[in-house]
């Protein structure tokens, strides 16, 4: 809790600062309350715990798919590899159909995206609400990880590269 004593940072001010932490991207998918496949570009994702095995990530309340996610039994998490910036943009925008032009299948109840860098399945352990955003933490029941390049978000974009001789 924040002493009455302290400043608050503008929310500008600290996604301005946040925007400097490089993260990799996931897609988070789920069968949407219709049946239909849901799902949405993320950054605020980590590994949680080795044992078990969990992931831990933010959702923006505000998102069509939050409320679908939040219910899901099941989700899945694709770690897009560095060729899969289109992906990327088709999952941050807001359009009504996500999966238009992406090779994707059923994987239980779950919708996996065709050729992550890696594809977690995973069973919903927690939700915590918390400021603008829902914090989920899944359980790991499956993993899969394939070689390549990860998909970096550095300063709100979503082409930089690690190693990229141009870079500081």
């Amino acid at each position: 809790m924040l002493d009455s004593q302290m400043s608050v940072v503008e929310p500008e001010t600290f996604r301005d600062a946040m925007s400097s932490l490089a993260s990799g991207v996931a897609v988070v998918t789920a069968a949407g309350l219709e049946g239909g496949p849901c799902g949405l570009l993320v950054s605020s994702l980590c590994s949680y715990s080795a044992t078990p095995p969990s992931v831990l990530l933010a959702i923006d309340r505000r998102s069509r798919s939050c409320t679908p996610l939040l219910a899901a039994e099941e989700f899945g998490i694709h770690l897009l590899h560095a060729g899969q910036g289109a992906a990327a943009a088709a999952f941050a925008s807001r359009a009504d159909h996500k999966f238009a032009g992406q090779q994707w299948s059923w994987d239980g109840p779950v919708p996996r995206l065709a050729d992550a860098l890696v594809y977690l399945r995973c069973l919903r352990a927690r939700v915590v609400e918390h400021g603008d955003h829902a914090v989920l933490i899944g359980d790991v029941t499956r993993c899969e990880a394939a070689p390549g390049e990860p998909l970096v978000y550095f300063r709100r974009a979503l082409d930089w590269q690690l190693t990229a001789p141009d870079r500081p």
